[in-house]
């Protein structure tokens, strides 16, 4: 690890071991506006898809854009203001939507959201492993996602990610550039309890 990297992950202590991928998994901004390739948002979302799911379900569905494409200004233009301001230097943008009934007999499927936010976590940590930045956003309009996406009743967005190479926090909007940087979590004993909500 260089000290660059060490500094920028000194407020992030760990409890106990795990994995150091996840420890040194964060949300840049930060992102230096090359396009990704198909071949890299295929490997992504090759991880994706073997998350697990309620049934085997798998009601996960992305919707992509790579930076340049003919369909890039429909999904950036998806975002908030706030959010476009740096997600325009994205290598692609993600839609991550659940289908919100199972396929087999059209009931409710309850955990369609949990489910497809386990499949985002294995997208960022794939991401991670390739040197690449991810971005989870919920600020986007919701009420125009479904007409944009081609979206049924069916179907919900649950998040646009941005993902990309990663750039320079000095080239981010002022506000952002001191939030650029990995943030601390609760510890353990806020978190876990044994039994019942303590």
């Amino acid at each position: 690890m260089s000290t660059t990297d060490a500094d920028l992950f000194a407020g992030r202590v760990v409890e106990f071991d795990a994995d150091e991928q996840f420890r040194r998994r964060w949300s840049p901004r930060a992102m230096s506006g090359k396009a990704l390739s198909l071949h890299e948002l295929q490997r992504i979302f090759e991880a994706a898809r073997w998350a697990p799911s309620c049934f085997n379900s798998q009601p996960w569905r992305f919707i992509y854009a790579i930076n340049g494409s003919p369909h890039w200004s429909a999904l950036l233009g998806l975002l908030m203001d706030m959010n476009q301001a740096w997600a325009q230097h994205a290598g692609a943008l993600v839609a991550v939507v659940s289908r919100k009934t199972f396929e087999h007999n059209g009931q409710p499927a309850p955990t369609h959201s949990f489910d497809a936010g386990s499949a985002w976590m294995s997208m960022a940590l794939q991401a991670q492993h390739m040197g690449l930045v991810s971005h989870a956003m919920w600020g986007f309009h919701q009420e125009q996602a479904p007409e944009v996406l081609g979206l049924s009743e069916d179907y919900a967005v649950q998040a646009m990610v941005a993902i990309g190479y990663p750039g320079n926090k000095a080239e981010l909007p002022e506000k952002y550039q001191e939030r650029e940087m990995p943030s601390p979590r609760k510890p353990l004993a806020e978190i876990v309890f044994e039994g019942k909500l303590g």
